[in-house]
């Protein structure tokens, strides 16, 4: 078993972890990043990118790079109301430009431009088909993983500091024994892909949400296919997969007739892929030498697709806060503290306002007891437009924007 050491080895290339692998790198600390698959090309992952993460790339000196990568633009958050009719409950486009809009990127897009961006500086490192499966301790603290490669070689890395980014189902988590607290979520998603054709295509993409009795679906338009989010109650999976494709099927085109042609092409339940959905978060996200973030410290809803830019901001904080102690070597549990405490507020009020929004509007759903947002809500956001800039602002920045640090902005040449 080979031993390797590194200044601090982050553990998932996902959102977090390599936007926290840029920033440190750019601080002029060696950042190793470990990822378990040999790509970032996996289907059913977020792909919103909220105007607080636009405005941070303008700020790395990598918005051109940026907005040049595949994407669409989303500005306004709408649900369907009882009539089946769309209600703006969110104009993003009454923000400030030019961070008036969500942008649809497909997220293993994003990651390979944050990689690209991160192998310009001399001190990054990223280590495809390579998953953290064990801490290293010595004494009372993490002084880094055990590792395994796709092809079954094991090893030893040695860090300064440990970062967990591996997601909601966390292995560092789980080793460094930090239970979340766990909230109720009242539903579940299925994924799956449906094409798109040639016709299709000479529509603007966009998102579209329809709901229907005790089901509601969200459909994204992609180049070529479209990304389709089904929900109906937790724990209905088993009675899905029972009934087979044939009245999955039939579901689909009956609250989108328009994909009815389209359905058919699902050749098997096996094409369905479950979500369980969790909304938990860590109470305590540290412990001497680790640092948890992202998905690892709080598990998001689907619900206004934040848990790309809150993990993001995770990365930039953890970041601004740590790189002057690493550079001096000397990052304590106090350090580690400062980032949870600067990030523990904004991320309880994004799922508070999730556990409402679940609340209100998916529970009543999937109860069968009103489909759509609740009539109050769109009687006042139909007579005030200008309300509708509170949830766009909430949702495209959150309640704690992070900005770039000094020492990671770039100009666009430098970039």
């Amino acid at each position: 078993m080979t031993t390797e050491n590194t200044g601090v080895l982050v553990c998932g290339g996902g959102p977090a972890g390599m936007m926290l692998g840029l920033l440190l790198a750019r601080a002029g600390v060696e950042v190793t990043v470990l990822e378990k698959h040999g790509d970032f090309l996996r289907d059913f992952r977020g792909d919103t990118v909220h105007p607080a993460t636009v405005r941070l790339m303008d700020e790395l000196g990598l918005g051109d790079g940026f907005r040049a990568l595949p994407q669409s633009r989303l500005g306004n958050l709408s649900l369907p109301a009882p009539d089946g009719s769309l209600v703006t409950l969110g104009d993003f486009e009454a923000l400030p430009p030019p961070y008036n809009y969500i942008a649809m990127v497909p997220q293993w897009d994003l990651l390979s431009f944050i990689a690209k961006a991160a192998e310009q500086e001399p001190g990054f490192s990223l280590r495809m088909n390579t998953e953290a499966t064990a801490l290293l301790r010595e004494a009372d603290k993490v002084t880094g993983v055990r590792y395994r490669t796709a092809d079954g070689r094991t090893g030893e890395i040695r860090a300064a500091l440990t970062v967990g980014c591996d997601g909601r189902h966390s292995t560092l988590r789980r080793e460094a024994r930090l239970v979340p607290k766990e909230f109720r979520v009242p539903f579940d998603v299925w994924w799956f892909r449906l094409p798109r054709s040639e016709h299709d295509r000479e529509a603007p993409a966009a998102v579209t949400p329809v709901a229907r009795g005790r089901e509601a679906m969200i459909s994204l338009a992609r180049d070529h296919f479209y990304q389709v989010a089904y929900f109906t109650t937790k724990g209905a999976d088993a009675q899905l997969r029972a009934e087979g494709i044939e009245r999955f099927r039939a579901r689909i085109a009956g609250m989108r007739p328009d994909f009815a042609d389209k359905v058919g092409h699902l050749a098997s339940m096996d094409e369905v892929f479950m979500l369980d959905v969790k909304l938990n978060r860590l109470k305590r996200w540290h412990r001497d030498g680790l640092l948890l973030i992202g998905d690892a410290a709080h598990a998001m809803s689907p619900a206004g697709g934040v848990g790309i830019n809150l993990a993001i901001q995770d990365a930039v904080a953890a970041a601004t806060i740590l790189a002057g102690p690493l550079r001096r070597g000397s990052v304590t549990p106090a350090d580690l503290a400062a980032v949870r405490r600067r990030r523990y507020r904004p991320t309880a009020i994004v799922q508070t306002g999730q556990r409402i929004l679940q609340r209100v509007m998916f529970e009543k759903q999937f109860a069968g007891k009103r489909s759509g947002p609740p009539p109050v809500l769109l009687t006042l956001t139909r007579r005030f437009p200008r309300l509708r800039m509170i949830p766009a602002r909430f949702v495209g920045f959150g309640p704690r924007p992070e900005h770039a640090p000094a020492f990671a902005r770039r100009t666009p040449g430098d970039a």
